[in-house]
């Protein structure tokens, strides 16, 4: 090895055993700083006491620096046997049952705003989201009818459909209540003749109405029609446009003749189906001799196709 070399090793080594001693010394020196700031604190506190001791006792026996009050109530003072342990229990019961259960009433009220908030929320989602559907389904079905219609002309019920398509659910209940008649009350036809005009929309005239409530039978003046179901007489009347009519009532169902030329019965009158209460006339808006016949339900009206053969 040469020189140079052990001169290097030989300088390490002492370099080593330097920082190790330096660090031993620096721990003893703060082992020692902790021991003597911990004696320093407890130095401190005896004298604390000492001088509050040294205080009250000059209170206690000094009559000529402090009154004969001020020396009764710190004796009552130093006398009272304080529990801490009880007064620890009071404050703890007070924070418990006032001071925490407010923060915990107003925490729920928070947390029951937002669950309300979340729960109207998606409410009005649902709701638009049903509208949707609903909006969505009426369209594909108008497409559906104008791609059945065609370009450029087609069925002209087809069209008229397409563009009414929102009364669906008025077909749907007036199918509703065409099945409660059928299922529930026998009818009959009134009279037996051709058919002028069918139940619905039509082309409107000073004297045709544009919304067609019933269905007219076309016959001669004077012909006699039947009663269509059996019922109580509950009006006889010769005002509006219906002219002369009549109308026959069955718990909630009611059928009307009008235009009538002749009337047999009269209100009150028990009717029997099939009995002959009138004869065809054109009174009223007519264009023509014929019965105009319809049948309602729970002053709905209803097609009398969907129940009758004509």
């Amino acid at each position: 090895m040469q020189v140079e070399e052990r001169i290097r090793r030989a300088e390490e080594i002492y370099n080593n055993r330097r920082l190790q001693n330096s660090i031993r010394v620096s721990t003893n020196n703060h082992n020692q700083e902790k021991q003597y700031s911990l004696f320093k604190k407890i130095f401190i506190q005896i004298l604390i006491c000492v001088f509050i001791y040294f205080v009250f006792y000059l209170i206690k026996n000094s009559n000529y620096i402090f009154s004969e009050n001020v020396i009764e109530k710190t004796k009552y003072f130093l006398s009272y046997d304080i529990n801490f342990n009880e007064i620890y229990t009071n404050i703890d019961n007070f924070y418990n049952e006032k001071i925490k259960a407010f923060f915990e009433v107003n925490k729920e009220k928070e947390n029951m705003n937002v669950n309300i908030n979340n729960i109207e929320e998606k409410s009005i989602n649902e709701v638009e989201l049903k509208t949707n559907e609903i909006t969505e389904e009426k369209s594909s079905k108008v497409n559906n009818i104008v791609n059945e219609v065609g370009i450029g002309g087609g069925d002209e019920v087809k069209k008229e459909e397409a563009e009414n398509i929102d009364k669906v659910e008025e077909l749907s209940q007036m199918e509703i209540d065409a099945r409660d008649i059928k299922s529930n009350y026998n009818l009959i036809v009134p009279l037996n003749g051709v058919i002028s005009s069918r139940f619905g929309p039509r082309t409107p005239t000073d004297i045709i109405s544009a919304n067609h409530e019933g269905i007219d039978i076309a016959a001669d003046e004077g012909t006699v029609f039947i009663a269509s179901m059996d019922g109580v007489v509950t009006l006889v009347s010769g005002e509006s446009g219906y002219g002369n009519h009549i109308c026959i009532e069955n718990n909630d169902v009611t059928t009307l003749y009008a235009h009538c030329s002749k009337i047999y019965v009269s209100e009150g009158d028990t009717i029997s189906q099939g009995q002959e209460i009138g004869e065809v006339g054109q009174t009223g808006n007519a264009t023509g001799p014929h019965l105009h016949f319809e049948i309602r339900k729970e002053d709905r009206v209803v097609d009398p196709e969907y129940i009758l053969e004509f």
